[in-house]
């Protein structure tokens, strides 16, 4: 059974048929899992191929299930991104030099959250967003503290150098984004309070993780993830993506931006 099984699977990757049972169950090793069989689809190989391509630190996170409910997953949460809000920046997926978004607004003190200087701007949804978080946390007895948000390329160069000037070349690596690299260009991005692992052990830092994600934003780089984020834990670092997008990162990815983002990046250029 099991050479079977191997052998409709390389078929599979061969054909374009759509014919061939395929069985029914995302996991580690599919050739392994027996299950229901239904007929295969140009999407359930397309996933597979994208999956075999990823890390392993990727699969040990990767949720089995039905890939049918990962797949209708999915393309609801890519039908539902018309703001572009799921673009993959990190160290080897660049924004070009001038991009900025054109839907950046001015943040100010207001009912919902406060900010520690002027001067900061955000993409008008994730400010909706930000607004409507602020004021749960204020019926927590919370107050939100924006403290950088949206940075130009050229902002990023002068934060990235002094950092490099100051702690060198390694050291900066692993805590500043290099010029193109760096979420907050995306407009969609909060450090929130301290910035510094103090802001976790504080009311507004242990309310933010517990309930971020309700309102679409997702801690960027968790702890223990280096090797996976290329940055050290931030817990003051959020980005905007979505509400729908956050339940399928907590859903399918292990909750971790990076895989999700990693893996939406590889299927919309497959």
């Amino acid at each position: 059974m099991r050479a079977a099984t191997i052998f409709l699977f390389s078929l599979l990757l061969l054909s374009c048929s759509k014919k061939i049972e395929y069985v029914t169950f995302i996991a580690p090793d599919i050739s392994e899992t027996m299950g229901e069989k239904v007929e295969v689809s140009a999407e359930a190989a397309k996933f597979q191929a994208i999956y075999d391509s990823m890390s392993p630190r990727f699969k040990a996170s990767f949720r089995t299930g039905n890939i049918q409910d990962f797949l209708s997953d999915l393309n609801d949460v890519l039908a539902s991104d018309s703001d572009d809000l799921l673009r993959l920046c990190d160290k080897t997926h660049f924004l070009p030099q001038g991009y900025a978004p054109k839907d950046l607004v001015l943040l100010s003190n207001n009912d919902a959250y406060m900010v520690s200087r002027g001067n900061l701007y955000l993409r008008s949804p994730a400010e909706k967003s930000l607004r409507e978080m602020g004021e749960a946390a204020r019926k927590s007895g919370l107050t939100l503290l924006v403290s950088s948000t949206y940075r130009s390329y050229d902002y990023q160069v002068v934060v990235y150098n002094r950092i490099v000037a100051q702690d060198g070349q390694e050291e900066a690596d692993r805590v500043s984004a290099k010029p193109g690299t760096s979420q907050h260009q995306t407009g969609a991005v909060i450090d929130f309070g301290s910035i510094d692992e103090s802001y976790e052990k504080t009311k507004a830092g242990a309310w933010l993780l517990v309930n971020a994600s309700r309102f679409g934003w997702s801690l960027s780089f968790p702890r223990d993830m280096e090797d996976v984020t290329g940055y050290k834990y931030e817990c003051w670092h959020y980005r905007y993506l979505g509400k729908k997008a956050c339940a399928f990162q907590e859903k399918w990815f292990g909750d971790v931006q990076q895989f999700m983002l990693e893996f939406i990046d590889a299927w919309r250029n497959a």
